[in-house]
């Protein structure tokens, strides 16, 4: 969520006027001559590369401006992960064995080691047992670095960021920039006294620090395994040159003027269930941030967008130069660009110092004053992948890894499951709300979809401006307040006259856009039965009308029984937002709309589900054991006894054990799931075989596992006359 103390907008830090030399003259160093095979004979002596996959290196072609960092989670005699920099055409490496933190707190242990060659950089597969670090290898994190001590990067200056490495390497401390898929921001390598080849590698503290366990994000890059899954025998997701997810579809770059972004659906109250993401509600703008490269390695082009398609780059600079830094060839994000007010929350009124302006200098002082942030909450489109048919909850993982947050560009988290704590948490802080996403909703442009839900913590919507009273006192010159309604169909209903929440600033801009737009003939069907809508001293004031072109948000406490607003107060104009998609917003109750646990609608091709049930037939079939631990789309569950037979041999079919009971219920779970969805469950149980005695149970009074996400009911039984405990089948893992 946004803080008031996040950093204001400012310049860049200037570049030193010389540059870093060894011998401190300001000229550019020497280039250091390309270096021999003695660089990596340690390497090399410790292989034999008749036994193993690992590349022996040699001549490394530079496709990269800048310097590349990797980093390759290992599973050799310890877990460990190898973090490894370019300097000078090798890898200079040292083993993390707990991996790095994005906690500043953390202060990991990291051994120098032989450094490796460019080539073992895009190196993941197995290491057979016999040789040297013999064990499982996935390239954990890749991307590029600068150095930044002094605050002073050298980005495209390959012969400058090695010798202020070389340097950094003698005096025993680095300090680099991280441009990662998973890592990004300030970094530290600190070398120990104790040992020269202990060093200690720490998170610095910037925007991109942060408590969450970055190592729980435990897939490949490149190929999208696990060491979990080289250990088994799997084959990988995607390959280095394939698409990013299965889902992606390879498409041409999407259209600025022409995508609109996803809604949601408003609803009356909050609710929590398994499969649903729980983010937020921002009150700001939102904007479409368009990234591409006119060719490989060229500088960034952006197209900020708002909800109605009008360009944005001019009101926001420091969020075109924040999506700049972007390191992707094409990218389209969805998210909110919002200012924060003396609370810490967003605030849609202290971003009207910033939604009109035009000119250069005007922006540059407001941006001073009035700094914006750019919220992330969605990924669209990658490197010529079109991402919208990608689950949610998989765009989002996605996102986390490719979004390089700043100053001014923050990832949206969410908490799973739990939105009525979001919800309470949220309104505490002063947000409006909460936003609730089914993990595996795909993305619909333009649509206001069910499969995103908005819960309001305050009465607040978009009026169309159909005209305004005559101003008394201190608004004499310009006006008292706006007539506003909302679109029935083709007809525009009046709904109130609101004139609290205008400053001056507000009166005098928005007086000169009604001028603009005035006319002879109410817009409304309606109209106000008093001139003006209001009595004011005795007497009513006169209006005039204008062309329903301005849209405004406004906060109430209420809607009258005649359809009216009740305490109307001005929040501001929402230039995004098109007059003829304003309707009075009724929010529905949780029975009209699907709030069923994720996975319990039925399956589209290629979703969460299918694949979900998928893996878990491959499991069955590939792992003889009797005994093992089953992954459930993710949620661990150990299966025992697999080959007990639960229905003996007949002359029309053959023994079927727990096994194919459980690939039964795995294959049949899209189809059992819906039918299953909050119903009480009761099991038949056989202690002693099929043929034996059996007994009901319809209680569960033990815990299960919270990952398991088990949603129970309580109701009365009239054969025990109590309340009791009863399971609802409403997700894979409680059916498996």
């Amino acid at each position: 969520m946004p803080r008031r103390d996040a950093p204001p907008a400012g310049k860049r830090p200037s570049r030193p006027a010389t540059k870093t030399s060894t011998a401190g003259d300001g000229k550019r160093p020497a280039k250091k001559p390309a270096p021999d095979l003695d660089q990596l004979l340690r390497y090399r002596q410790k292989r034999d590369f008749s036994k193993t996959a690992e590349p022996r290196g040699g001549a490394h072609t530079v496709a990269e401006q800048d310097l590349t960092f990797v980093i390759q989670q290992h599973a050799a005699t310890r877990m460990h992960w190898d973090f490894r920099l370019e300097v000078d055409g090798v890898l200079v490496s040292w083993a993390v064995p707990r991996g790095p933190s994005l906690d500043p707190r953390d202060k990991r242990m990291a051994a120098h080691v032989e450094d490796h060659p460019m080539e073992y950089g895009a190196f993941e597969g197995v290491i057979a047992k016999g040789n040297y670090g013999a064990g499982q290898v996935i390239v954990w994190d890749n991307g590029t670095y600068s150095p930044d001590e002094g605050g002073h990067l050298s980005w495209g200056d390959r012969d400058e960021v090695s010798a202020r490495m070389r340097e950094g390497l003698e005096a025993g401390k680095l300090s680099f920039t991280l441009r990662g898929k998973k890592l990004h921001g300030s970094w530290t390598l600190v070398r120990t006294a104790r040992d020269p080849k202990d060093w200690l590698l720490i998170k610095h503290r910037d925007a991109q620090a942060s408590t969450r366990d970055v190592i729980e994000e435990d897939r490949s890059v490149l190929s999208g395994v696990t060491i979990a899954d080289l250990k088994e025998g799997r084959m990988p997701r995607m390959s280095a040159e394939d698409r990013p997810h299965p889902d992606a579809q390879e498409a041409p770059f999407p259209d600025a003027k022409s995508l609109r972004p996803m809604l949601a659906t408003q609803v009356a109250r909050p609710f929590s269930r398994p499969g649903w993401l729980f983010e937020p509600k921002l009150d700001g703008v939102r904007a479409l941030a368009f990234v591409w490269r006119p060719s490989p390695g060229a500088a960034a082009r952006i197209d900020l967008r708002s909800r109605r398609g009008n360009a944005m780059n001019v009101q926001y600079p420091e969020i075109v130069d924040a999506m700049a830094e972007q390191s992707v060839e094409s990218a389209l994000f969805d998210g909110e660009i919002v200012a924060i007010n003396e609370g810490g929350a967003p605030d849609f009124q202290e971003l009207q110092a910033r939604i009109n302006l035009s000119k250069p200098a005007e922006v540059e002082r407001a941006a001073a004053a009035t700094p914006v942030y750019y919220y992330v909450f969605d990924l669209l489109y990658l490197n010529g992948n079109d991402l919208t048919r990608v689950p949610l909850a998989e765009r989002k993982e996605l996102l986390r890894q490719t979004l390089q947050g700043g100053a001014h560009l923050m990832f949206v988290e969410h908490e799973r499951d739990d939105g009525e704590s979001v919800y309470e948490a949220a309104s505490q802080l002063g947000f409006e709300g909460m936003v609730a996403k089914r993990g595996s909703s795909i993305y619909e442009p333009g649509i206001r979809s069910g499969a995103w839900l908005k819960v309001k913590s305050v009465q607040e919507q978009e009026f169309v401006v159909g005209g305004y009273t005559e101003g008394e006192g201190s608004r004499s010159k310009t006006f008292g307040g706006l007539l506003i309604g909302y679109y029935e169909g083709d007809t525009l209903r009046f709904a109130s006259s609101v004139g609290s929440g205008l400053t001056d600033a507000m009166l005098d801009d928005i007086r000169k856009q009604l001028a603009r737009i005035e006319t002879g003939e109410s817009p409304f069907a309606d109209p106000p039965a008093t001139i003006g809508g209001r009595w004011r001293s005795g007497h009513a004031a006169r209006c005039f009308w204008v062309k329903p072109e301005l849209v405004a948000e406004v906060r109430f406490s209420a809607w009258t029984r005649d359809g009216g607003l009740r305490a109307p107060v001005f929040k501001g104009l929402r230039p995004d937002v098109d007059p003829r998609s304003v309707r009075r917003e009724e929010a529905a109750s949780l029975q009209e709309v699907d709030v069923s646990a994720d996975g319990a609608g039925a399956p589209t091709a290629g979703s969460s589900l299918e694949r979900a049930v998928a893996s878990i037939v491959e499991q069955l079939e590939s792992n003889t054991k009797a005994d093992f631990t089953l992954d459930c789309d993710g949620v661990p569950i150990k299966l025992t006894n697999l080959d007990k037979v639960f229905w003996p041999a007949t002359e029309r079919h053959p023994a079927r054990t727990k096994r194919e009971l459980v690939r039964y219920y795995a294959r049949v779970a899209p189809y059992l799931l819906p039918h299953l969805k909050d119903r009480p469950l009761t099991l038949t149980r056989y202690p002693n075989g099929i043929t034996g005695s059996s007994f009901y149970q319809k209680h569960w009074p033990s815990p299960f596992p919270k990952e398991f996400h088990v949603e129970r009911v309580s109701l009365y039984s009239t054969h025990n006359d109590t309340d009791g405990d009863y399971i609802l089948v409403n997700n894979l893992q409680t059916l498996i």
